[in-house]
């Protein structure tokens, strides 16, 4: 097919070369370098947004490690963000570098992110539009660099590597791409002294897939203009082209997605793009800076995701000088050893030429991931997948986390916050670790209160976790930490609230008291405000909370929300805080629950008395910890009082005005604990709940809620034992079904040894007696067990047996003659 020559303008003197790309390849990524090695050109175009053209040179700082990312955000809405990735072994990186290297102008020409922000905002106005929060056209990654991207940005409609490889009469597209392009030895792209050769077949593969016509060629259904976005994308890269050209340049060089190429090279009249581009609705004002960015990130294929499946894998083939395959494997097998699995030298030699022979047998001209990948399985891991999944995780994706020089613009609350991790020495990364922390120490306080704030902020950097060690002090504290690049959109957003992580999170406190729907929420906060050490928020959050806490009579609400408030005076007598005026309202909120307690237990059922009885147990807990019984009539007495009362509400004559068994069981067994009840009381009243006056669903539920939390009663208790074996083998056989799920539920909350144990003694026959006198039930009748074995009936399973064991013939057993037993 015949191919206008490139950049054919009035001005002959002016070469242009457009150079396509697929996003994020190891194999373009050296074809761009070597071609502008050849090319020398005095101007770099390259496919991004305009507004970042004033921090391009950070490019040349010696702190600037990809992988690294552009992320623009809309000022006044800095939720709408946007991310443009760069690894080491994306073709736009290699171009930017070898600008700043040798001191070529380069520019950004894609549309800028100010007018796809606004082309998305009027999207979503339009009946069936993009929904709310998604990427401006041509910024987010993911729908131009992903695996089915072709080379560069296609159609949705027409995936170009999936065409290209069929014509090719491959039916794998990913592999014969890599084999063409990403897999190529770095010489092989110029072997013929043409830099140039790949990307001129490249671009006439394009226009031939463009011809296919507008319905496939065009992506998307058009923007709110009624024109594509990539037609308003591409008039904007002419046009951008057209200035370079008037401002002197005669060899331009255009780095751009390979779908693109066509609409370059071939450019329609100025006026015809400048028409195109009057449709473009207002912009709003845009900031854009520099962040650091992860290899999992780019292996994501949703959110901000570049949809790159193996990262670390093509990280490798980029920088490896010689023998990629070899230096791989020498990898893998440091990797294995770490991780304590024998690998030896013969095992990497061996996998090495594994490798190679799968590569030669499948026709590659380089082992790719899959035949690297077999090999490993094959020969380091002896078959396992479990070691391969370590390998998949920490090379093939990796946990690489690039790094962004300190004068790059930030908000000055990303200021604040890099010199808080600087100074804690809690620099942050991409791999998930766990931080313990001492209280007592001020470096172990101040790592607390910075990671406290930042929750509070929206910004999760760490995740509180189960201490290490199993330790429940309150001077220890344990924290998940992973830095996810989205972390820098958090930070942005809680700019507006201040400029440094103190101020923004005392504001957030402030508000979000002032528009807390629950009273529960209020006292979540309070205990943040401790927990960060926030003392201008805590007076401003107390007002609130006594506020509510005067008005809502729902004792479902203050019983949720004491817990908070008690965790808070007891983390705030660790740390050192002033936490005076929270014991007030917090003695307050638990003298209202014990009064109004057992009227508000009274004619729950299912879901309600479930939600009551976390409820009971929290309060409980809580009130241990604020009152220590020193004081005679103090809050835990009047707790005391309310669970007798609680545990005194039986249903009258199985009306539903009483307290159900549930909570019921529960009053009885927090008093149990609490050395309120001794045994025999707590026996006399699991024997009156469990008598055939109590129906059965009642007494199930009583003893769910005894039982709830632990059985070991039940194995030091014959008594308690002997009580609900008796009930439970009296059990009516209709009502058996009924009780059936929920003493399922109460025996599954027990360790597996504590089961195990109680089982094994009602299987002796557990003693104990219903009145403290006669046994309740004797083991030589109890129900469903024998004095001697069934043979007849243990015959009946023996040919199962015999099948499952491969035998033969199933055993006999000789049966004596006896009487059959009842």
């Amino acid at each position: 097919m015949a191919r206008s020559a490139p950049a054919a303008t009035a001005d002959r003197a002016a070469q242009v070369t457009v150079l396509g790309v697929r996003h994020h390849g190891p194999g373009s990524a050296r074809a761009v370098a070597a071609a502008l090695a050849a090319l020398a050109p005095d101007a770099v175009l390259i496919e991004g947004p305009p507004e970042a053209d004033p921090i391009l040179a950070l490019a040349a700082e010696q702190d600037m490690v990809p992988p690294v990312a552009l992320l623009a955000h809309v000022v006044d809405e800095p939720a709408q963000a946007a991310f443009w990735p760069f690894a080491s072994f994306s073709p736009e990186w290699v171009a930017i570098r070898h600008a700043v290297e040798w001191g070529t102008p380069v520019r950004f020409i894609d549309l800028p992110a100010a007018y796809g922000f606004a082309l998305a905002a009027a999207r979503e106005q339009q009946p069936g539009g993009a929904p709310p929060g998604s990427a401006p056209p041509g910024l987010a990654a993911e729908p131009e660099d992903g695996p089915g991207d072709g080379a560069g940005a296609g159609p949705a409609a027409l995936d170009p590597i999936a065409a290209l490889a069929r014509a090719a009469g491959h039916d794998d597209a990913e592999r014969w791409w890599e084999d063409v392009v990403e897999h190529r030895l770095p010489r092989e792209h110029d072997r013929d002294g043409d830099a140039l050769a790949p990307f001129r077949a490249l671009s006439e593969a394009m226009a031939v897939l463009r011809e296919r016509g507008p319905a496939e060629s065009d992506p998307g259904s058009g923007g709110p203009t009624g024109l594509p976005d990539e037609a308003l994308r591409e008039a904007y890269m002419r046009r951008e082209i057209r200035a370079a050209r008037r401002a002197g340049h005669r060899r331009i060089a255009v780095v751009c997605g390979a779908w693109h190429v066509p609409a370059l090279e071939r450019m329609p009249t100025a006026a015809h793009d400048t028409a195109l581009l009057r449709t473009l609705p207002r912009r709003p004002r845009t900031e854009i800076t520099w962040v650091p960015w992860t290899h999992r990130r780019l292996a994501q294929h949703t959110g901000y995701g570049a949809g790159i499946a193996s990262p670390g894998w093509y990280h490798h083939l980029f920088t490896a000088p010689d023998r990629p395959l070899a230096r791989w494997m020498t990898r893998v097998a440091g990797l294995l050893r770490e991780a304590d699995h024998p690998v030896s030298s013969a095992h990497v030699i061996e996998a090495v030429r594994l490798a190679e022979t799968l590569a030669a047998m499948r026709g590659r001209p380089l082992p790719g991931l899959t035949e690297t990948l077999d090999a490993v399985r094959a020969v380091l891991t002896d078959g396992s997948e479990v070691p391969l999944t370590l390998v998949h995780d920490r090379l093939v994706v990796g946990d690489a986390l690039g790094t962004v020089p300190e004068s790059a613009p930030a908000v000055p609350l990303q200021r604040d916050l890099t010199r808080q991790q600087r100074t804690l020495r809690l620099p942050p990364t991409a791999a998930e670790r766990d931080l313990d922390l001492d209280l007592r120490q001020e470096s172990g306080a101040a790592r607390s209160r910075l990671l406290h704030r930042l929750r509070l902020l929206g910004i999760p950097w760490g995740t509180p976790a189960r201490s290490v060690g199993g330790s429940t002090g309150t001077f220890r504290e344990s924290w998940r930490l992973r830095w996810d690049p989205e972390l820098a959109v958090r930070v942005v957003e809680a700019a507006l609230w201040g400029t440094t992580v103190s101020a923004a999170a005392t504001a957030r406190a402030r508000d979000g008291a002032t528009h807390a729907a629950t009273l529960a929420e209020v006292t979540a906060l309070a205990e943040d405000c401790l927990l960060a050490d926030l003392p201008d928020a805590l007076p401003t959050v107390m007002r609130v909370l006594a506020d509510r806490a005067a008005l809502d009579t729902d004792v479902a609400h203050l019983a949720e929300a004491l817990p908070a408030l008690v965790r808070a005076l007891r983390y705030g007598d660790v740390r050192g805080t002033d936490a005076g005026a929270l014991r007030g309202v917090a003695e307050g909120l638990a003298v209202r629950v014990c009064v109004g307690l057992p009227p508000a237990c009274t004619g729950l059922a299912g879901e309600a008395a479930t939600a009551m009885l976390a409820h009971l147990d929290a309060v409980h807990h809580a009130i241990g910890l604020l009152d220590d019984g020193s004081e005679p009539g103090g809050v835990r007495e009047r707790w005391a009082a309310a669970l007798y009362s609680l545990a005194d509400r039986e249903p009258v004559g199985g009306s539903a005005t009483g307290v159900p068994g549930l909570l019921r069981g529960r009053a009885v067994r927090l008093l149990l604990d609490d050395g309120r009840l001794d045994t025999d009381e707590a026996a006399r009243r699991m024997g009156l709940a469990l008598s055939t006056a109590s129906g059965p669903a009642d007494a199930a539920g009583w003893a769910e809620g005894f039982l709830a939390g632990g059985g070991m009663l039940l194995v030091h208790d014959d008594r308690l034992l002997g009580l609900l074996d008796g009930w439970l083998a009296g059990v009516p056989a209709e009502a058996f079904t009924e009780v059936l799920p929920l003493l399922r539920r109460t025996f599954s909350g027990f360790e597996a040894g504590v089961r195990r144990t109680v089982g094994e003694r009602v299987r002796a026959g557990a003693p104990g007696t219903a009145d403290g006198r006669t046994p309740a039930r004797p083991s030589a009748t109890a129900p469903g067990f024998a004095a001697d074995p069934d043979l007849p009936r243990a015959d009946a399973a023996l040919a199962t047996v015999a099948l499952l064991l491969g035998l033969a013939q199933p055993p006999t057993t000789p049966v004596p003659e006896r009487t059959a037993t009842p």
